[in-house]
C-alpha cells in the first residue's frame, strides 16, 4: 500500500511542536501552571542555595578561623536555613514529577480516545491505502513516545531553562567577569550541540517511519502464515523482513549514536569549563581583582556547576522531544486524515399505519416496518416505505482519476428481487456493492434507493438498511450472543435465537460447551469457515435489513458445507433486494436478473434460461469454455 510522503523538515516540527502545546494547554492549563509554579521553586531553591554558600563561607567560616573560643550558633542557623531551602526545593520538585507523570498519562489516553473516534470516521479508502500494522505504530509506539516526552522530557527541560536563568542572573550578580567567560563558552557549546542535535533529529524522524514499516510487515505476515507456509515462503519472508529490520537499526542507531556522542560530549566541555574558571577565579580571588571573594568564588563555581549541568541534561532530552515531535506528527496525519463526508439528511425510522391505514407514522417501538423520513425545504415531512429498490443510473466511477472502474453502468433491483453479478476478477462486481454503501461516492450519474438519491440519505441509517454478508468473516471477541446482536444492539436473546436458526447456525451453537455464551477469541479461530460464515449470516438476519448484500459468501467453504451455509442465506434473501457476487454459477442459477461485468461494464443481463439461450459469454462460463479468473 503506497502512503503519502510528507515532508519532514524543521518547519515541520516547529508547527507539530506548537500545535501538540497547544493542544495541552487547551486542555490541562491549570495543571500546566501548577507544574510551572512548583519548577520555578526548585529552582529558586537551587540558585539560592548556590548563592547561600557566599555568606556561609564569607560571614560565618571565615569569621572563625583562628579565633579561641569560636561561636558555632549562627554557623548552626546558617545550615539549618540552608536545609529548609533544600527542603521546600525537594518537596517542589517531587510535586511538579508526580503532575507530570498523571499528565503524561491523562494526554495519552486523549489522544488515544481522539486518534479511535477519528478513526471510526474516517472513510474506508483510507484503510484501504494505509497498512494496519503502520495505523497500529501510531496508537502504540507514537503515543508512548508522547507520554516519554511528558512525564520526562518536558519537565527536565522546562525545570533546566527555569533554573539556567536564575543561575545565569545569580551569577551575574556574584562575578560579571567570570559570567561574560562563561557566555563565551556556552556560545561554543551550543554550536556543538546544535550540530549534533539536528543530525539525531533527522534519524529518529525516520526511526519513527520505519517502526511503521516494520509494524506494518509484521501485521500481514501473522495474517498470512498460513500461506507463507504452504508456498515455503518463510525464507523469503525473513529475507524481507532482515530488509526492513536493517533499515529500521541503521536509523535507530544513527540517532542513537549522535544522541549517545551529545552528553558526553557536554560533560567533557563542562569540566573543561571549570577548571578553567577555577584557574582564572582563584587568581583573581588571591590578587582581590574585582573584589572577588574566596566565598564569592566558592558560590560562583557551585553556580557555575548547576548552569551546566542542566545545559547537559536538556541535550539529553531533547532526543525524547524531537523523538515525541516526531510521533506526534504521525499522529497528527492521521487526526488530519479528512473525515467520512455526509450531507444526507433522509433518516431511516420505524414506523406504523395511520389508524385509517392509509399513512405512516414514526413510532418508537419497533414494528418491523421501516420508513424513509423526509424533510423537505417547506418544512414539511413525508415518510416513505422502504421496500428495497435500488436502481444505478449512467454510473461512472474510478478508484483513481487515471483509471475508471465502472462505465455508464445502468442496472435496477427492484424489492424481493435476486441480482447476481458475476465476471472476472476486477470486472467492477465488488465496487458496485461498495458504491450501494456508499463506502465511495460515485465521479457522475445517480444511484436511488427507493426513488431517493443516496446522496441524501444520511450514511448510517443508509448502511442500517444493508445487510453484509462477506467472503472474509470478521468476528470478535466475545461470547456467541454478543457477536450475532453485533448487527443490532437491542436485539434480544430470543432475537438472537430466531436469527441463529434461520442461518441454519442453532444446530452447532447450542453443542459448543456454553452454547450461545460461547466466548470467541483470535477471530473464532476454533470454529470452522462455515460456522464462522454461519454466525455472519445470523448477524446480518438479526439486523432484518430490506437489502442484502452476499459478497463471494460461499467461495471459500466446501460444497457440503456450501449446502447448509446456502440454506440459510436462501432463509436470509427470503423476501429482500438481495445483490449476490460469486465465483460459482451454480450459486447464482435462481437469481431473477444475472449480470455478466467485463473490465467495469454489464454486457450481459437476464435471468439464467435468457442468458445460456443468448449463448454468450454466460454461456461460456457455465459451459467451462470460458473460466473465471
Amino acid at each position: 500500500m503506497t502512503q503519502p510522503k510528507i515532508k519532514r523538515d524543521k518547519s515541520f516540527m516547529l508547527k507539530t511542536g506548537k500545535r501538540l502545546l497547544g493542544y495541552v494547554t487547551e486542555t490541562y492549563k491549570f495543571r500546566l501552571v501548577a507544574v510551572f509554579l512548583c519548577i520555578i521553586i526548585s529552582a529558586l531553591a537551587s540558585a539560592g542555595n548556590a548563592m547561600f554558600l557566599r555568606v556561609l563561607i564569607d560571614d560565618y567560616i571565615v569569621p572563625l578561623i583562628g579565633t579561641v573560643n569560636p561561636d558555632f550558633s549562627g554557623l548552626l542557623n546558617a545550615i539549618i536555613t540552608m536545609a529548609v531551602f533544600f527542603l521546600f526545593g525537594i518537596i517542589a520538585n517531587f510535586i511538579y514529577n508526580r503532575f507530570m507523570a498523571i499528565l503524561g498519562q491523562s494526554i495519552q489516553r486523549k489522544i488515544r480516545f481522539e486518534m479511535f473516534s477519528h478513526m471510526q470516521r474516517l472513510p474506508i479508502k483510507y484503510f484501504d491505502t494505509h497498512t494496519f500494522g503502520d495505523i497500529m505504530s501510531r496508537f502504540t509506539n507514537d503515543i508512548d513516545t508522547l507520554r516519554q516526552m511528558f512525564s520526562q522530557s518536558i519537565p527536565q527541560v522546562l525545570n533546566t531553562l527555569i533554573s539556567i536563568t536564575f543561575v545565569f542572573f545569580a551569577m551575574l550578580v556574584t562575578s560579571p567577569v567570570l559570567t561574560i567567560l562563561i557566555v563565551i563558552m556556552l556560545v561554543i557549546t551550543m554550536k556543538i550541540m546544535g550540530k549534533v542535535a539536528g543530525n539525531s533529529a533527522k534519524y529518529f524522524i525516520e526511526q519513527q517511519n520505519s517502526i511503521g514499516k516494520v509494524n506494518g510487515f509484521i501485521e500481514e505476515m501473522i495474517e498470512g502464515q498460513k500461506v507463507i507456509k504452504v508456498f515455503c515462503h518463510e525464507e523469503a519472508s525473513k529475507k524481507d523482513f532482515d530488509k526492513l529490520n536493517d533499515t529500521l537499526c541503521g536509523h535507530a542507531t544513527s540517532a542513537n549514536r549522535y544522541a549517545n556522542t551529545l552528553m558526553p560530549l557536554m560533560a567533557n566541555i563542562a569540566y573543561l569549563q571549570y577548571v578553567i574558571l577555577a584557574i582564572i577565579g582563584g587568581t583573581m580571588a588571591i590578587n582581590n581583582i574585582t573584589g572577588l571573594t574566596l566565598g564569592a568564588l566558592v558560590s560562583f563555581l557551585q553556580l557555575s556547576r548547576s548552569f551546566n549541568m542542566p545545559i547537559g541534561q536538556i541535550s539529553q532530552q531533547l532526543n525524547g522531544v524531537i523523538m515525541a515531535l516526531a510521533g506526534a506528527g504521525r499522529i497528527f496525519e492521521l487526526l488530519d486524515e479528512e473525515e467520512e463526508q455526509d450531507l444526507g439528511y433522509v433518516t431511516l425510522v420505524n414506523a406504523k399505519y395511520s389508524s385509517n391505514g392509509k399513512h405512516l407514522e414514526e413510532t418508537k417501538e419497533r414494528t418491523g416496518i421501516w420508513a424513509w423520513k423526509h424533510p423537505h425545504g417547506d418544512g414539511t415531512t413525508t415518510y416513505k416505505l422502504v421496500q428495497g429498490d435500488v436502481r444505478f443510473y449512467n454510473v461512472d466511477f474510478a478508484y483513481n482519476k487515471d483509471k475508471m472502474i465502472l462505465n455508464d453502468i445502468t442496472m435496477y433491483g427492484e424489492p424481493g428481487d435476486k441480482i447476481a453479478f458475476v465476471g472476472a476478477t476486477g470486472a467492477g462486481k465488488t465496487t458496485i456493492t461498495n458504491l450501494i454503501n456508499r463506502f465511495y461516492d460515485i465521479a457522475d450519474g445517480k444511484i436511488k434507493y427507493d426513488g431517493i438519491n443516496i446522496n441524501k440519505i444520511k450514511k448510517s441509517d443508509l448502511r442500517r438498511s444493508l445487510g453484509v454478508v462477506l467472503q472474509d468473516t470478521n468476528l470478535f471477541t466475545g461470547t456467541i450472543y454478543e457477536n450475532i446482536r453485533y448487527g443490532n444492539l437491542t436485539a434480544t436473546d430470543e432475537d438472537v435465537h430466531a436469527a441463529a436458526k434461520l442461518a441454519n447456525a442453532h444446530d452447532f451453537i447450542t453443542r459448543l460447551p456454553e452454547g450461545y455464551n460461547t466466548v470467541l477469541t483470535g477471530d473464532a479461530a476454533g470454529l470452522s469457515q462455515g460456522q464462522r460464515q454461519l454466525l455472519s449470516i445470523a448477524r446480518a438476519a438479526v439486523a432484518n435489513p430490506p437489502v442484502m448484500i452476499l459478497d463471494e459468501a460461499t467461495s471459500s467453504i466446501d460444497t457440503r458445507t456450501e449446502e447448509i451455509v446456502q440454506r440459510g442465506m436462501d432463509a436470509l434473501m427470503h423476501g429482500r433486494t438481495v445483490f449476490v457476487i460469486a465465483h460459482r454459477l451454480s450459486t447464482v442459477k435462481n437469481a431473477d436478473v444475472i449480470m455478466v461485468m467485463e473490465n467495469g461494464h454489464i454486457i450481459e443481463r437476464g435471468n439464467h434460461k435468457q442468458l445460456i439461450a443468448e449463448k454468450g459469454k454466460y454461456y461460456q462460463l457455465y459451459t467451462g469454455a470460458f473460466e473465471l479468473e
